[in-house]
């Protein structure tokens, strides 16, 4: 007879789970001491001395909080503040959305993007009366398939990436929309897709529109770069814009984190989009009520430092035209970044083609390297990306472009 287990949680009950890829490639980048190591495995943005980098609009809007002799530490209300959520609708729909005019809006504070995504799913996997069951690109960021999944929505993939020509599989993408359930959850990325960096022409976004709304589908847009993409906020939404224009039904998860340097802060935004109709205020009005009930039973209220930090800054003139030239500062060195490693990878004469590295957008790159590369590169050259080879470009800088071209190019050619 064994003896008695001290506990109801037995490894076959609750089994080891693997750590997460992501920060634990972090983790093993930092206990690295090799003195030319290069992490390009993260998505956060940094500097040319490869250091994180406060924007500085977001310095002065601290300081005017910390100098605000009326500011508390109360609860937030439920929805979060609402000086924050009506802006944040306004960047992300436009400030003269038809959506916002006729009341069809409803904005709940998240924590970042991923608690907005898992509000939305949350409401999905409770009220959608169609198809339960959520598209997502193939591939997408991996958190996608965990935040469905636990709320008991079926994840399925649509194609989106061509490894041939490591632009954007359009054909496929349609194809798959067309072929799905009717009435079923697309998601979708609002612009710089996580993980290929490759976006949609804004016709290619018209021609998904007009299947998805042959099919009755219910977009769900995630939206983590506006303005960390091109440095242009309008370029940045036009797909969401295009969406609501056209009628549609819609969500979108926000987040604030990329754009305002807030990682750590958690500021994001869920806004619920109604199409138009003579009760459209009323349905917007009642789903605000359920999902307050939702956001009540998980985190009662959501944080308020990283909302009023771009709550300070959406609200002034000056500070958003501050936040704009900050935003253009990080999209133009991402950008000079991708040029910078074309041409040195062309240079070298790197086996392959390597104009997808210019002609993808935003923090990150599909490299087109193999998962065997991307360890052998890892091991040799103390080089670190995700193993699908992926990498984030805010990561190269111009002091460590020349090793890590050099090792790329090492790699393919004996790999």
């Amino acid at each position: 007879m064994s003896p008695p287990s001290a506990t109801s949680f037995s490894a076959e009950v609750v089994p080891q789970a693997p750590e997460d890829p992501m920060f634990g490639l972090l983790r093993a980048f930092k206990a690295d001491e090799y003195p030319t190591k290069v992490d390009v495995s993260i998505g956060a943005y940094r500097d040319n001395n490869a250091k994180p980098w406060v924007l500085p609009v977001v310095k002065k809007a601290d300081e005017i909080l910390r100098n605000d002799p009326n500011l508390d530490h109360e609860y937030a209300p439920i929805a979060g503040i609402a000086s924050f959520t009506s802006k944040a609708a306004e960047l992300i729909l436009g400030a003269d959305s038809p959506a916002i005019k006729e009341k069809r809006v409803t904005s709940v504070q998240t924590i970042s993007g991923t608690g907005a995504v898992h509000l939305g799913a949350l409401f999905l996997s409770k009220f959608f009366p169609g198809t339960k069951k959520v598209y997502v690109s193939n591939p997408t960021w991996a958190n996608h398939n965990q935040i469905f999944s636990n709320v008991a929505v079926p994840v399925a993939q649509y194609p989106y990436f061509s490894k041939q020509t490591k632009g954007l599989d359009f054909d496929g993408m349609k194809a798959a929309l067309s072929e799905a359930p009717e009435r079923s959850v697309i998601l979708l990325h609002a612009c710089a897709h996580n993980p290929t960096g490759v976006d949609p022409t804004l016709d290619q976004w018209k021609e998904i529109a007009a299947i998805i709304k042959e099919k009755n589908h219910f977009p769900f847009f995630d939206s983590a770069y506006q303005g960390f993409a091109s440095g242009d906020l309008l370029k940045d939404n036009a797909a969401v814009r295009y969406f609501v224009e056209q009628g549609f039904e819609l969500v979108v998860a926000q987040s604030f984190a990329k754009n305002f340097g807030l990682y750590g802060e958690r500021a994001g935004c869920f806004h619920f989009v109604t199409g138009p109709a003579p009760d459209a205020s009323e349905t917007a009005t009642r789903v605000a009520s359920q999902l307050a009930i939702l956001q009540r039973s998980e985190i009662s209220n959501p944080p308020l430092y990283g909302a009023r930090i771009v709550s300070t800054v959406l609200n002034d003139d000056q500070l958003f035209a501050e936040w704009q030239e900050n935003l253009r500062t990080m999209s133009s060195r991402i950008i000079e970044m991708r040029k910078l490693l074309r041409a040195k990878l062309e240079e070298l004469g790197t086996p392959g083609t390597w104009k997808h590295i210019t002609e993808q957008i935003g923090m990150f790159s599909f490299t087109g390297l193999t998962e065997a590369q991307a360890l052998k590169i890892r091991e040799e050259a103390h080089v670190y990306m995700t193993k699908n080879g992926r990498i984030s470009m805010a990561g190269l800088n111009t002091n460590n472009i020349d090793y890590f071209a050099k090792a790329i190019d090492k790699v393919v050619r004996e790999v």
